[in-house]
Order: C-alpha cells, then sequence, then structure tokens
C-alpha cells in the first residue's frame, strides 16, 4: 500500500526543514507519494463593489501564481529529481482547515509542518495554524522544529 505524506511548505527556512524531513521519510517508507501545499491565509471578508471583487479575485490569482512558482514547483521538482513521486498546489484560507481539507481529498496518512518560520506574517500564521493542526487533524501530525 503506497504511503501518502502531506507537506505544508510556509516559503521560509522552516518549510524546507518539513520538506527535508519529508523526503527523508519518503526514501526510507519506499511506497511514497508526497503532496505538497502552500496555503496563503485569505480573509473570510466580502466585498461588496464589483471593482473590489474584480480586485480581489486579481490579487488572489497573482498570489496562487507567485506561490506556484516561487515555492511549490521548486520543491515537487527537487523531491521528482530525487526519485520520489510528488505534486503540489496553492490554496488561500485558513492554513489548518486548508490542509485538513487536502489531506482528506488525497487520503493523507501523515501531515508534515515546520514548527515557526523566521518572518514576521509567516510565524503568525504558522505559530497558531500548527496549534490549530495538531488539535483538529484526524491524521499524524508531524511537526519539524
Amino acid at each position: 500500500m503506497t504511503a501518502k505524506l502531506l507537506v505544508g511548505l510556509d516559503g521560509h527556512a522552516s518549510g524546507d526543514r518539513a520538506l527535508a524531513h519529508a523526503q527523508k521519510l519518503a526514501q526510507l517508507i519506499g511506497d511514497c507519494e508526497l503532496v505538497v501545499a502552500y496555503i496563503v491565509e485569505w480573509s473570510p471578508f466580502s466585498f461588496h463593489t464589483q471593482e473590489e471583487n474584480a480586485e480581489r479575485h486579481k490579487r488572489r490569482e497573482e498570489e496562487i501564481s507567485t506561490a506556484m512558482t516561487r515555492v511549490v514547483d521548486p520543491a515537487v521538482k527537487k523531491l521528482n529529481d530525487a526519485g520520489l513521486k510528488a505534486i503540489g498546489g496553492v490554496r488561500h484560507g485558513d492554513v489548518a482547515e486548508a490542509l485538513i481539507a487536502i489531506g482528506k481529498k488525497h487520503n493523507i496518512d501523515q501531515i508534515i509542518v515546520g514548527r515557526s518560520s523566521e518572518g514576521g506574517f509567516s510565524r503568525r500564521i504558522f505559530g497558531s495554524a500548527v496549534s490549530n493542526l495538531v488539535m483538529s487533524a484526524s491524521v499524524p501530525v508531524t511537526v519539524v522544529n
């Protein structure tokens, strides 16, 4: 049976450490697939004018493209180059909720994330997000220091 690991990246060194741990674990397991995810925290507030909604949609698409190009695609390439099966994606939303949803969609066996980030915004996201993820996930969560 193929094991499936989900790696949550944050674009910082903590995400790199989580990716390295997931790669090592996947190599030890052997028959393993990895899903690499980057979550852009997205405000639940709605906008009322047509122009505000259009601007929000445009910004969302730009964030997805940037995160794929700068974070997810290089991570997936690194894993593929190491001989591992990996796919990746970017989503908007609450970090813990989005990772859990991705895990359910892909029948993930374990989620791997970094403990904290060096940057202010990412540190805030992955500080409380990791706690929420650990408390809410229905699969094991490995938090890499």
